[in-house]
């Protein structure tokens, strides 16, 4: 297995598993000092270890101290009694301790420390103290000089309505291009709005993610795309687009990938020399200081140091020189879609909470729905852009340049009256791919067909599925916290937001894949009217999962009409009959009665549907053909398309068909269309498969240059696959608005 710097290809370095615990505890030690030497806190918690003491980490810190060879053995040479023997003895015994169980870079974490110590002391010329200052000073951050307030509305804030306005511009030309249609004869309104997302996954998300979006620039279909969306690795990719880095070139991305992605994220010595070696110090800790120093109750966990890591391993470039400080705020992004010039890209993260029995019998919710509580988690969605972080369920956001100031009653306050600058984004990377933040069911999920495979102990997956309703509440590690924008504004917040949201100070978020791994609902919001929404997804499990049907719930409780229901991939259960134990035990619990109004409803669906099929087939001139034939497996690039028309039976609508022809997104009452793009094996590629290849896992966290290109050949060849079939799709979708705006025109000459 081929090596670099000391490291496994496909993990962390040699001894993996000891030498990971002991960057952990390191990493514990040299938090908790820096919080206490930097006074950022009256009591700081440190990173939890296996230790009961919880001053562990301070002892251990204060026990480190570096020892000059030289001096002591000139002491020794000179007589000095105070350089004996044992001591002299002491020193080999150490080094040969060190040698025989630790790389030789770790001898110097003692001097690193202590160098982290000095210069976050916050001592008058620290690079603390210049932080601090900077900190305050308009000239480096000018949103402090600006009022913050919470914006109470489920309408798009004004800048993104001014964005959708100038993209429109753009939009149009591309297309024109795309389509090769003369762009005078292309009116503004016919102009699809196309969306484009990508799923959560690590760096194996990041990199197919931009692979799939270079094949859709070269051709121009990137171009025509008004929205682009991430979950955790897809983030990743928007915040490199979206930076001086690159110059949002998709094929600069992975250029920069190649040059950064060799070398884990958590090897020390790189790191630990960027965090204490002048220009990245304070490139990289400024942020982490502001937040720990201006916000008086924050922690420093787990996703705190892990954004810290990727910051240093992902916003660096090669040389780790040239660095660009503009590319640490999410408001900067601005610059780059202000005009209307690229996609604007929406950054995800959810906050869980499932409310006790208590407080939903207070409320008077439904018995059916307390029991659904016990078993569902609750999410809440917040989506990050360069305008606004806005949550659904809380109706209002606040300014992106605000995050991380503290909010009270809808206005802004700060520690002694003064704002601190804008959240840095290696923070945000750290919340937007937390996925170690998953509760204990999400946890036992992953390793269930082990359990289930293991002989002998048959009943204990049966004992832990017992337990879900427990599991599902605990957090092992903590998830990542900003201040609360909401808090004290009860009376402003919609009747759905949870009670405790008003009382809370911090608000915990992390990564969006615990609820769905595509961000398909930010998309739907209203007034972004998306047309086509175009999925990359290189999710792990990615047939088990289907996340976008996991979207058909969000559809219906919304009352989303135009959205395609039961989308992705086959459910094994709809290829026969129902004659599952479970189907059995719902027609046992049926009266005559019910069962014949669901035979007649389901009559209604598929005449319902067939009569659509046939109606559209007549006015687009195409024979109608069956739809009867049943799924079984997706391809390469598969699309799908909802309906707008009114229901007149009740119950589930019918499963979407899977799109065969172009009159079928032509329909007058076609919706959403859904463009799905797996990242699955291609035999066109060989030596290389998302679902056995070692170094795509989502926790592997080194791509070698051949790894890249592997990837980006890959996606290359499955983005070819349904180059033609896209590009039909667009083409339909703008012949349908064109025809249906040449109807209204119609209508009111008339």
């Amino acid at each position: 297995m081929a090596t670099q710097g000391g490291q496994q290809a496909y993990g962390f370095p040699a001894r993996n598993y000891v030498l990971y615990s002991f960057i952990v505890a390191t990493g514990g030690a040299i938090a908790y000092s820096l919080l206490k030497s930097s006074h950022l806190q009256e009591s700081a918690r440190p990173l939890q270890a296996d230790s009961s003491d919880p001053n562990a980490f301070d002892k251990a810190s204060k026990s480190i101290r570096v020892i000059d060879r030289q001096k002591l053995a000139e002491q020794q040479r000179q007589g000095d009694s105070n350089a004996g023997f044992f001591q002299s003895d002491w020193s080999t015994i150490g080094d040969r301790i060190r040698g025989a169980i630790l790389p030789e870079w770790a001898q110097y974490l003692p001097a690193f420390v202590t160098k982290l110590q000095n210069e976050l002391s916050g001592e008058p010329g620290t690079l603390a103290d210049e932080m601090w200052q900077d900190a305050h000073d308009p000239q480096v951050h000018p949103e402090i000089e600006r009022d913050a307030m919470v914006r109470v509305s489920n309408e798009l804030c004004d800048e993104e309505k001014a964005f959708l306005r100038k993209r429109k511009h753009h939009t149009k030309k591309a297309l024109a291009r795309y389509l090769n249609i003369p762009e005078e004869e292309i009116h503004p309104d016919d102009v699809p709005t196309l969306a484009m997302c990508g799923s959560g996954g690590g760096l194996r998300a990041c990199v197919a993610g931009s692979s799939y979006c270079l094949s859709a620039e070269e051709c121009g279909l990137f171009d025509c795309v008004t929205y682009t969306a991430g979950v955790s690795g897809s983030c990743w990719m928007q915040t490199l687009y979206n930076s001086s880095l690159t110059h949002q070139k998709f094929g600069n991305v992975l250029k920069h990938l190649k040059n950064r992605l060799g070398t884990h994220i958590a090897f020390p010595p790189p790191f630990l020399n960027m965090v204490t070696s002048a220009p990245t110090n304070k490139y990289l800790l400024a942020g982490p200081y502001e937040k720990y120093k201006g916000f008086k109750n924050a922690d420093f966990g787990l996703v705190d140091v892990y954004g810290l890591l990727l910051g240093a391993r992902l916003l660096v470039p090669k040389g780790e020189v040239d660095i660009d400080s503009d590319n640490l705020k999410l408001s900067n992004q601005r610059k780059y879609v202000d005009e209307g010039a690229h996609p604007l890209p929406l950054y995800t993260a959810v906050r869980h909470e499932i409310p006790d029995e208590k407080t939903l019998e207070k409320e008077r919710v439904p018995d059916d729905v307390i029991e659904e509580s016990k078993k569902e988690a609750w999410f809440q969605w917040f989506e990050f852009s360069p305008y606004e972080l806005w949550c659904e369920e809380f109706g209002s956001g606040i300014p992106t340049w605000s995050i991380g100031r503290t909010f009270h009653a809808g206005k802004s306050t700060g520690k002694d009256n003064i704002p601190i600058p804008e959240i840095r984004i290696p923070l945000l990377m750290g919340v937007w791919a937390s996925a170690f933040c998953a509760t204990l069911s999400h946890y036992y999920q992953e390793i269930q067909p082990v359990v289930q495979g293991l002989s002998g102990i048959s009943g204990l997956d049966h004992m832990i599925k017992q337990r879900d309703e427990s599991l599902i509440k605990v957090h092992p590690v903590q998830p990542a916290t900003i201040p609360n924008y909401a808090m004290g504004m009860k009376e402003q917040l919609p009747e759905q937001c949870p009670e405790s949201v008003p009382r809370s100070k911090e608000l915990e978020l992390m990564d969006a894949g615990m609820s769905n791994n595509l961000p398909v609902y930010p998309l739907l919001r209203p007034g972004r009217d998306v047309d086509i929404l175009i999925a990359f997804d290189s999710s792990a499990d990615i047939k088990q999962c289907n996340w976008l049907r996991v979207a058909d719930g969000y559809a219906r409780q919304r009352g989303i009409r135009s959205w395609p229901i039961g989308t992705g991939w086959p459910d094994p259960a709809d290829s026969g009959p129902k004659d599952t134990g479970e189907e059995i035990a719902k027609a046992d619990k049926m009266t005559t009665a019910q069962a014949t109004e669901n035979v007649e409803r389901a009559s209604q669906d598929q005449q319902s549907q067939r009569d659509a099929n046939e109606a559209a087939a007549k006015a687009s001139n195409e024979p109608a053909e069956s739809k009867d034939k049943r799924q079984t497996d997706l391809d390469y690039c598969n699309i799908w398309v909802g309906t707008t028309e009114e229901r007149t039976a009740t119950g589930e609508p019918p499963p979407s068909k899977m799109v065969e022809a172009e009159w079928e997104l032509m329909r007058p009452d076609a919706g959403i269309s859904v463009i799905y793009y797996p990242f699955v094996a291609n035999p066109k590629v060989e030596e290389i498969d998302p679902e056995t290849s070692d170094f795509m896992s989502t926790w592997n966290f080194i791509y070698t240059p051949e790894h890249v290109d592997k990837v980006r050949e890959l996606a290359s060849a499955n983005f070819k696959e349904g180059e033609e079939k896209t590009k039909m799709a667009v083409r339909a979708v703008y012949e349908r608005k064109k025809k249906s705006r040449l109807q209204r025109e119609g209508k009111s000459k008339s």
